[in-house]
This record gives C-alpha cells, structure tokens and sequence, in this order.
C-alpha cells in the first residue's frame, strides 16, 4: 500500500508544478515551454538585464526550488522527476533561453547527478558564447571527514545571498563571489524519525526504531550516520547545534527546516529549544521553522547555522518576491505580560476525612491506571485523548488531596473546588463538561440536597449545556442510569452495575449524536464503547468495593 495521492506517476512533477504556479501570490512564474520532457520554471518579469540564477534538481523537496523563484532570488529552476537529477539537455536550455549579456550563475547542490549535468550544461553554454558560472553547495556535515558533502538546506541562503546581489546589479564575477562565500559561510545538519515514501512505492519496514532518531539523513532518504535512543527535543537540538554552529565570535543566523513531515507544534517545540539552548547565543537572525527543502514526507528537521557578514545580514533580511522563503526575525529575549489570577470564588479550607479521602484516591487512581485503554477506545472513535484528558484531571486532584489541601470535610466545598481545578487542567469539552458538573452538584449540596440528588442535578446542568442525552452514545449512558440508581436509594453496587450496562450498551448505538463521535460513521463505530461511559463505569466498578 502507497502513501501518496497522485493521478499518474508519469505526470506526477509536471502537474505538482502547474499547481505551485496557480498558487504563486506573487502571479510571476511561468512554464517555458522547450519540449514536454524538459521542465523550466522562471520568472515572467524576465528582462536579462542582470545575472541569471538557475538552480534546481530533483523534485520532490518543493517548495524548494520552484518556490523561491521571483525578484530578490532565483530566475529559474530546473526540475527533474523525482529526486532524479535534470539532464544536460533540460539545464542548457535554461542557460541558453534566459541568460543575456550579463551572464548567468548556476547554483548546484553537491550531488553528482546535479554536478555532471549542470556541469555539461555550462560548458556547452560557454561553447555556445554564453558566459556561465557555477557554484556547488555542500553544507552538510553530518560527515565531517568527507570530501564530497552534499548540498541541503543551507542552499537556500547561497540563493538568498546570490538573489541579493544579483537583484543590485552586481556584474556575474561579483554575484558568484557572493554566492561562494555564502557557501562557505553555511552548515547543516538534519535528524528524523522516520525516512520519506516515494510516489508508487510499497511502504518498506521501518529503519528508525521505536522511541529513536536518525541523525544525518540525506533529503533522499539515504541512510544516516548514526541513531540517538531518544525523541526529546532538548537532547536532539543539543546534539545538532554541537556540530553545526560556528566556533567564532561573529553573529550566525539560524534557518530551521522541515523536511516535510513534522507537524506545526513539534516545529515549534523545536525552534523553542534551539533558541534557548547555550550553544545558539550569539544567533542573531532565526528563518523558519517552515519546510523549505523537504523530502517528501520525511519526518525530520534540519538546523542550518550561518556566519553573518554584513552583506550576509543585508541579504538575509531583503524583501524578496517569491513564495517559498520566510522572513528572517531578529532573535530576542521573550518578554510576557504579568498580570494577577484571578481570585478563586472558592477560598479552600482544607480539612480531612479518611472516608472522603479514600474515595477520592479510589477515583483518580482509577481514572489514571485507565488512561493509556481510554485513549485506545478514543483513538477508534475520537481524536485519542480521553484517557490523557480524565487522567490530568485526576493527577491534580489527587495531588492536592495527597498535600492535605483540599476540603474533606465539606462536601460542598470539595466539590467547587473540583469544579474549579477540572476546568483549569483538563482540556476540551470534557474538562468544561465535568466542572459543570462538579459545580452545579456543589450548589445543590450548600441549599441542603443530599448527594444523589445533587449528583442528578450536576447531571442535568451537564445535557443542559453539552447537549446530549441518553442514547447520544456519551458518558451520560452509562452516568444517568447510575445516579438515577442512587437517587432511588439502590445500593452503590446496583449504580455500578446500571453504569456497566450503560456502558456496554454504547458499543451497539450505530450512530452518536454528541461529541466527537458524532462525527463518524457507524461503521466506525461498531463494536466500540463510547469511552467516557466507559471511565464512568470503571469508577463506579471501583467505588463499590470501598
């Protein structure tokens, strides 16, 4: 089984490249149109005035090179299938169409595929009158003693750098002097859980085990150079700004990429430990966290450290007009606003009640020793967190109730401030769901109402709010029917025993009507108890054998 949505393999570049022009906000690229099989993409504001930059390779690691086409960057790129090299052919065309009397620079990343075919191109463009320059990136340094590193991520500034003084008019000797020092001035090095998937290929086994990292992964998916038996990001970031960052006193800027299958928050988490890490002071620009050269789907990052020059950081920090780059930010302290909480609306007066207390360690431990199986039943027909969400709730308060900080002896009391806490620290609906809950229970319970009867009106504020109903396939089948058992003064086994039922009973409701499982079909849900019904009963189940 692929994983990969496509129409045709065959023309799986050429329409991935029409939909990158349709979405350019800049409206300024166009296809050139050679032959079908050579695939050119350049500027439509193209007058030759000044140095042309062609880059390019591969595809597969968009937006990376079509993206960063437009003023300020790249004239063209040229693409080839996917991580598949452009032949000589396709890159001549490029040189020979686009460049004027101002010359053209090449900006290859060190692979040999790239290398010869760009390198041919150019010297039948110079046998041609063309005047044509290269430069090959090689900024990876996961292997510090090879003599052929490969050009990654760190390319991008070469582009950058190149784009600037290009833009300026600076005559081809000078852009390429530019785009060299840049190259030398760049190090990167990339990590990743997993590899990427190739269009139309079986998924193969997992290289990565379980709970590791791959460090040193080529944007091909190449083997790496080493594993770290670790996912915490601290350690990772560690590890990699070790061997990227530059041993000067000169300030870097940092460009933090995507390789493309990292999602938004574990970017984040990311950039947040590299800029707070030791090794990053001195850092003064940060680009990204944003895919800019992927591998598909790879689930990784890079760290690309540069040693800023003057010109580097005017260049860094021009405006461009291309759709792939993000603007570089000054690096600074983080600065929140204090203000004052809130008052709690219900002062604690801690006092202490064994029976109270049992209870309540009976149901949070019970909620916690549940978490990993609630969030299994979740994960069928939720979003797989209502174990995490009951068993936070619970941590808390079984923290408090450890320190002796919570009212035992006022029913009342202790179950406002449940109220409260459940809001605080468990999230989604559920949280909210449940302080209602614990809330409206505790106003009943200071007018004089005995604790069934306050439960059912805890209920009841709970379907006021939540919407649903018995039926619905949520936690109120399996809590109405048990609290309805209390209310009718049957013994705390008998509510247990209601709440089970409830709770099995979920498992053949063919559709919910509330709640996230409202959202799928029956077919999903068949056979799988709703599991807040089920953390309903195996409190319940629990409670009676106190």
């Amino acid at each position: 089984m692929t994983r990969f949505v496509m129409n045709k393999k065959d023309s799986l570049v050429d329409n991935a490249l029409d939909g990158m022009i349709y979405a350019s906000p800049w409206r300024n690229l166009v296809r050139l149109q050679v032959d079908p099989r050579i695939r050119i993409v350049m500027r439509n504001d193209w007058q030759k005035q000044q140095v042309a930059l062609i880059s390019g390779g591969g595809s597969g690691h968009e937006p990376a090179h079509v993206g960063f086409i437009g003023k300020g960057m790249l004239t063209a790129a040229v693409c080839g299938d996917v991580f598949a090299s452009p032949s000589v052919d396709a890159v001549y065309n490029a040189i020979i169409n686009i460049t004027g009397e101002a010359g053209c620079l090449l900006i290859v990343k060190n692979y040999t595929g790239d290398r010869l075919n760009f390198g041919l191109a150019a010297e039948k463009a110079r046998k041609a009158g063309f005047s044509v320059n290269m430069v090959i990136v090689g900024d990876d340094v996961a292997l510090p003693d090879n003599p052929q590193p490969r050009g990654v991520a760190g390319t991008l500034l070469v582009h950058k750098v190149a784009g600037f003084v290009a833009e300026r008019g600076d005559a081809l000797a000078a852009v390429t002097e530019a785009a060299e020092a840049a190259s030398r001035a760049i190090t990167t090095m990339g990590v990743a859980l997993s590899s990427c998937h190739l269009p139309d290929e079986q998924k193969t086994t997992q290289r990565v085990p379980d709970g590791s990292v791959e460090l040193g992964l080529g944007i091909h998916g190449e083997p790496g150079v080493d594993l770290m038996q670790t996912q915490n990001s601290q350690q990772i970031v560690q590890h990699l700004l070790e061997k990227v960052m530059a041993e000067n006193d000169q300030p870097h800027a940092l460009l933090v990429n995507n390789l493309g299958g990292m999602s938004a928050l574990e970017m984040s988490q990311v950039t947040r430990d590299l800029i707070e890490s030791p090794l990053s002071r001195g850092s003064k620009y940060l680009i990204g966290p944003a895919p800019l050269m992927t591998a598909l789907d790879m689930k990784g990052f890079s760290v690309t450290c540069m040693t800023l020059t003057p010109l580097f950081e005017e260049a860094i920090c021009a405006p461009v007009e291309v759709a792939g780059w993000v603007r570089a930010v000054k690096i600074a302290p983080l600065q929140p606003v204090t203000a004052a909480r809130a008052a709690s609306a219900h002062p604690v007066q801690p006092s202490a009640n064994p029976v109270v207390a049992a209870v309540v360690s009976t149901i949070c431990e019970t909620l916690i020793t549940s978490e990993s199986e609630l969030n299994r039943l979740d994960a069928q027909v939720g979003d797989g967190d209502t174990g995490s969400t009951f068993a936070a709730g619970a941590r808390q308060i079984q923290r408090e109730c450890a320190d002796n900080q919570l009212p035992l002896n006022a029913l009342a009391d202790l179950f406002a401030v449940t109220g409260e806490r459940l809001a605080t620290v468990m999230g989604g609906s559920s949280g909210v769901l449940m302080a209602i809950f614990f809330t409206a229970a505790a106003q009943q319970l200071a007018e004089g109402d005995a604790l069934p009867a306050a439960l059912q009106q805890g209920m009841e504020k709970m379907k006021q709010y939540g919407g649903a109903k018995p039926g619905d396939r949520t936690l109120i089948d399996a809590l109405q029917p048990a609290i309805e058992a209390l209310v009718a003064g049957k013994p705390l086994a008998a509510a247990a025993d209601a709440a089970q039922q409830g709770s099995d009973a979920t498992a053949s409701i063919g559709k919910a009507k509330a709640g996230r499982s409202s959202y799928l079909n029956s077919a999903n849900l068949n056979g799988v108890p709703d599991p807040g019904a089920v953390a309903v009963a195996r409190v319940f189940a629990a409670l009676k054998t106190l």
